[in-house]
C-alpha cells in the first residue's frame, strides 16, 4: 500500500495535469531560498565587517582578505543551514498549490469518490505556518542529536519521518474530514503513516530532488489516505466536513 502510493506520487510529479504547478513551486522555492541566503549573508557581513575593521585598524591590507574569507565561510555556512529549513520553506510555498494538486489526483485517479474540499485560505495559512514552526523546531533538535554518538543521521530520519508523515497525511485527510477526525484517523493508522513519512524523509535527503518533496508528499498521502479509507470504512464515510461545505 505504501509503495504503491509512493509510485503514484512519483508519477504525479511529471503528469501533464500538474506540470505547471511543479514549475511554479520549484521556481518560487529557489527564489525564496536565494533571497533568504542573500539577506542573511549581507546581514552577517554588515555586522562583522565593522567589527573586523575596528579590531585590526593597523592592517588594512590583509584585513580586507580576512573580511573576504569571513564572507566566504558565512556563505558556505548559510548554505548548509538552509538545508535545515528546506522542508518547511518548500512546504510553506507549496501549501498554496497543494489543494490544486490533490484535486487533480482525486479527479483523475479516484473519479467515483466524492470530491474533496480545499481548506479555507486562513486555515491553510495557519496549517502552513504551524508546519513551518514544527519542522524548524524538530530539525534544530535533530541537529543537536547529530552530535550524539550512535544517533547521528537516525535522528534526521526519525524526526522528519514523523513530522512529514503527520502533516501531509492530515492535509490529505482534511480534504474529506474535519481536522479533529483527520487527526484521529491518522492516529489510528500511525504505523503506516510513519513508514510513509520515513520514505518522505529519505526523499528529502536527496539534493535537488528534495525541492519537490511537498508535491511528492501530497501525491503519496492522497493515495495513502484513499486506500486506508477504503480499508477502514467503518471509521466514517468520506464526506467533506460541514465546515468546508460551500455556502
Amino acid at each position: 500500500m505504501i509503495f504503491d502510493s509512493a509510485r503514484a506520487g512519483l508519477a504525479n510529479l511529471t503528469a501533464p495535469e500538474t506540470r505547471s504547478t511543479f514549475w511554479k513551486v520549484l521556481g518560487l522555492t529557489l527564489a525564496a531560498l536565494l533571497l533568504l541566503w542573500l539577506a542573511l549573508r549581507e546581514t552577517i557581513l554588515y555586522v562583522v565587517t565593522p567589527w573586523v575593521t575596528q579590531m585590526i585598524p593597523t592592517a588594512p591590507d590583509w584585513a580586507g582578505w580576512l573580511t573576504f574569507f569571513i564572507g566566504l565561510l558565512a556563505s558556505i555556512g548559510l548554505a548548509l543551514a538552509l538545508a535545515l529549513v528546506l522542508a518547511p520553506v518548500t512546504a510553506l510555498i507549496a501549501g498554496f498549490f497543494l489543494d490544486d494538486v490533490a484535486e487533480v489526483i482525486e479527479r483523475r485517479d479516484f473519479p467515483t469518490d466524492p470530491p474533496g474540499r480545499a481548506l479555507p485560505f486562513g486555515t491553510a495559512l495557519f496549517e502552513g505556518l504551524k508546519f513551518l514552526g514544527v519542522v524548524l523546531a524538530g530539525n534544530i533538535l535533530a541537529l543537536f542529536l547529530l552530535l550524539v554518538p550512535g544517533v547521528n543521521l537516525v535522528a534526521f530520519f526519525l524526526v522528519n519521518g514523523y513530522l512529514l508523515g503527520r502533516e501531509f497525511f492530515e492535509f490529505a485527510a482534511m480534504r474529506h474530514r474535519s481536522p479533529a477526525e483527520a487527526r484521529l484517523f491518522r492516529e489510528k493508522h500511525k504505523g503506516r503513516v510513519f513508514l510513509a513519512g520515513l520514505l518522505l524523509a529519505a526523499y528529502l535527503a536527496v539534493p535537488l530532488l528534495n525541492l519537490t518533496t511537498p508535491l511528492f508528499a501530497a501525491g503519496l498521502m492522497v493515495h495513502l489516505h484513499k486506500r486506508l479509507s477504503r480499508q477502514d470504512p467503518q471509521f466514517g464515510a468520506q464526506q467533506p466536513s460541514p465546515r468546508l461545505q460551500p455556502a
